[in-house]
């Protein structure tokens, strides 16, 4: 083996590192979605150590980027830790599924679960309001005097074991932030809401030990929707989440040889310093940008997954 076929075998894995650890840090998501098609496509690996290989991929990548999202406050550690544990009881269990399932029933689940996932992302993106990112003080001035007399009483409510608020009180608290770049304060987060998030757990790890992502495509969403936490939060929480999850699933896989631990690291080498690059970039890039990326990336990505399931890539 030459210089030249050492630098292919690591460098390039490297690179394609690098892109995933900047949108895994940025979004909130372990990588998967990216890595399980590049690990087929680009490697020639087989889908379930396409599948196994990327679960393991993910830990070093999400420990980046949670570490990065923990020091600048951009995440809710207890809402990542409860959907972490909920995740790490479903997370063989979906490995487990993975092993007994077709190849292409693996493939398609992803290429559906995602494709749901972006289509929702991107409706919440178009249905925010696009004025509160260009009018400044207009929308400021109106929504700061809104945002402190709610977070005050979301404040109260979490101290009284009181729902956090509606739909609709989280709409408008965030409604200033949307085009903002600001990062809202890290909310307390009472029980309810922490059980929601163990809930939303346990599917994402089923998702991800089956899928041989992280979960976050499914995690974002619903905490936006259900535990009504925002974009710029939601991204570090589910890392965390990730981190946690993706644990038993790997080593299952690794007990089984499922992993190619060559490429895996390579990839890792390259995504650890990505994921603390795109944590950063959360504080820079307005939520309303935030969540047309977020919703792009999984409309390619699940795309991808389907075209090459029916062996129109390849």
């Amino acid at each position: 083996m030459d210089a030249f076929d050492i630098v292919c075998m690591i460098g390039v894995p490297a690179l394609v590192g690098v892109c995933i650890g900047i949108l895994s840090g940025l979004l909130g998501i372990g990588g998967g979605t990216i890595m399980v098609p590049v690990f087929r496509l680009a490697f020639g690996l087989s889908p379930l150590v396409s599948t196994a290989t990327s679960l393991f991929t993910i830990i070093p990548t999400s420990i980046s980027g949670a570490i990065s999202h923990i020091k600048g406050k951009t995440c809710v550690p207890a809402l990542g830790l409860a959907m972490g544990i909920g995740g790490a009881f479903t997370s063989p269990v979906g490995v487990w599924l993975a092993s007994i399932s077709p190849a292409w029933a693996v493939m398609l689940a992803a290429a559906l679960i995602i494709g749901y996932s972006a289509v929702n992302m991107l409706l919440k993106a178009f249905r925010a309001s696009p004025k509160s990112a260009s009018s400044g003080k207009d929308s400021s001035g109106k929504a700061s005097a809104e945002g402190a007399s709610s977070g005050n009483e979301c404040s109260g409510n979490a101290v009284g074991g009181k729902a956090a608020g509606t739909a609709e009180a989280s709409e408008a608290r965030t409604a200033a932030d949307q085009g903002s770049s600001q990062v809202p304060p890290v909310p307390k987060l009472n029980r309810k809401q922490l059980l929601i998030g163990a809930a939303i757990g346990l599917g994402a790890g089923l998702m991800s030990g089956y899928v041989g992502v992280g979960g976050g495509f499914i995690m974002v969403p619903l905490m936006l929707t259900l535990v009504h936490i925002p974009m710029k939060l939601a991204s570090g929480t589910s890392l965390i989440a990730i981190l946690i999850l993706a644990i038993p699933g790997t080593i299952e896989n690794a007990l089984a040889g499922n992993i190619d631990y060559v490429v895996g690291l390579a990839v890792a080498v390259g995504s650890i310093p990505g994921a603390i690059v795109g944590a950063r970039l959360v504080k820079i890039v307005p939520e309303r940008m935030l969540r047309f990326i977020f919703g792009g990336f999984l409309i390619i990505a699940a795309i991808v997954l389907f075209l090459n399931e029916f062996g129109i890539l390849g």
